[in-house]
């Protein structure tokens, strides 16, 4: 089950492991992906900030941590093929991180508010 926060940032949860990706409205938002910077492995990261960098023929935009932890993954195959994200965006993750506070997590929405929350924008 994913699930997101206001950035449209969503994740994974597997024991204290979270796969982190871009909602579809994101990407609807940028149009075509055709660049993205990772983070880099084993750094920390906290909840709110900037972690991440993503370009497309519309716009540019940071990715933000939607939880604190450490990098301990990221998706590799996105540095040559971002365009992945255009048609994939929530079947594709970009990074992982091993969660060090999982209380972050209650401030997040599920699916349904999440459609909820993209709605009233």
């Amino acid at each position: 089950m994913k699930i997101f926060n206001e950035e449209h940032e969503w994740l994974e949860i597997d024991g204290d492991i979270a796969r982190v990706g871009i909602s579809m409205y994101a990407v609807e938002q940028l149009g075509d992906i055709t660049f993205l910077e990772l983070p880099e492995i084993d750094s920390e990261i906290t909840s709110g900030a900037s972690v991440a960098f993503i370009e497309s023929v519309k716009a540019a935009s940071d990715i933000y941590a939607p939880a604190s932890g450490t990098v301990t993954a990221v998706n590799e195959e996105l540095l040559d093929n971002p365009e992945v994200l255009n048609k994939e965006a929530e079947n594709v993750w970009i990074f992982e991180v091993k969660l060090s506070d999982k209380s972050e997590l209650d401030n997040l929405m599920d699916g349904d508010s999440y459609a909820k929350f993209i709605n009233t924008l």
